[in-house]
């Protein structure tokens, strides 16, 4: 009983905290926009929440926080229980469950999922669905991701994290990119699209993770190492 409600309580803050941070972060408070490209930093809170608690908090408080947030910025609720709560659950249960896994060969395979999101970037931006512009800013994020795991992936500890993090992030956003696309087949999306095309599903994809990975990678193993001793405590 006490375990299960001290998971109640840090899935609740964590849901609180994801939700004010998402929200600060769409304002322009926390995240940086270049652009058109609003980045994504909050998603290190349900990470860590995931890797120090548990996948079930980790996955329960992200779809909380984005209920909440989605809530506020579009109010389109049918939208965020169909697409944006089952994609971060699945996202940071993921991630919480791969975390403890070590050795720097999972840092490595981190490295590649990155590398992969490069080359898709590149083969959207000849094909012309991404502008010159919005590419340019994607590659440097990548860049800065890559950079920031292959330190990682030197530790034994954080180069699982890192792992987990960019792996459960992709399954987030695959979903993200493939329910945007099927809810616009039915409904129309808070931006006044619908019907969008298959290819939206994998630009929906490749910008929900280019916008988070350089954050969930560089700030989680960190607080991460910090949380574990002061709960250890």
């Amino acid at each position: 009983m006490a375990r299960r409600s001290l998971e109640i309580a840090a899935a609740s803050i964590c849901g609180v905290l994801y939700a004010v941070i998402g929200y600060a972060s769409y304002l322009g408070i926390f995240a940086p926009v270049v652009g058109v490209v609003r980045f994504w930093p909050s998603v290190f809170v349900p990470a860590v929440f995931s890797i120090v608690f548990g996948p079930w908090v980790g996955g329960t408080g992200a779809a909380l926080g984005i209920f909440i947030s989605d809530m506020a910025i579009h109010g389109n609720a049918l939208l965020s229980l169909s697409v944006g709560v089952p994609a971060n659950f699945a996202g940071f249960y993921v991630v919480g469950l791969l975390s403890k896994r070590r050795g720097r060969k999972w840092g490595a395979a981190a490295v590649l999922e990155q590398l992969g999101a490069i080359l898709i970037t590149i083969v959207c931006w000849r094909m012309a669905w991404l502008p010159w512009e919005v590419a340019a800013v994607f590659l440097a994020g990548m860049f800065i991701a890559v950079v920031i795991t292959s330190i990682f992936s030197m530790k034994e500890n954080a180069a699982g994290i890192v792992f987990a993090a960019s792996t459960g992030l992709l399954v987030g956003s695959a979903i993200i990119g493939v329910g945007v696309y099927a809810y616009s087949q039915f409904f129309t999306l808070p931006n006044g699209e619908s019907n969008l095309s298959a290819i939206a599903a994998l630009l929906w994809f490749l910008w929900t993770y280019v916008t988070e990975v350089p954050f969930i990678v560089s700030l989680t193993p960190p607080i991460v190492a910090v949380a574990e001793k002061v709960v250890r405590h």
